[in-house]
């Protein structure tokens, strides 16, 4: 079981842009599912999928990363409830001001699956404008 304490010590590499430090709590064989109809979307099997398809993508028209803050967090037995905000500006000077919800699931510790939802229209409208 999991505590809201634990779950915001895996979050802070996020939060301090260190995402090495939040990937090492992920399991290299994550099924990660990110929501929508957007570029970053689609269905992840495993960690370097998941950071190909998005972080890596992100990476290339936000300079300084996503930027991710948690600001609400909901936790029961071995899933946490995550609530992040970006505070991201992309290439073009674009505030990147997402939101997001991801549910995510620990297996001894690590995360093992995520579901991400968040503003497919503003994540097509980031890579219609900064094209990578």
């Amino acid at each position: 079981m999991i505590t809201e304490a634990y779950v915001r010590q895996v979050f802070q590499g996020l939060e301090q842009g260190d995402g090495a430090g939040f990937f090492a709590y992920v399991d290299d064989r994550v099924d990660w599912i990110v929501e929508g109809t957007h570029p970053l979307a689609g269905h992840y099997r495993s960690k370097a999928d998941f950071a190909a398809g998005t972080f890596a993508k992100l990476g290339k028209v936000l300079p300084n990363g996503a930027q991710l803050v948690v600001e609400h967090l909901l936790v029961k037995d071995d899933e946490a409830v995550v609530e992040l905000h970006s505070l991201a500006t992309a290439k073009n000077g674009m505030r990147f001001d997402n939101r997001y919800c991801w549910v995510v699931h620990f297996a001894d510790g690590v995360i093992d699956r995520v579901r991400a939802y968040l503003d497919s229209a503003m994540v097509a409208r980031l890579f219609q404008e900064n094209p990578i």
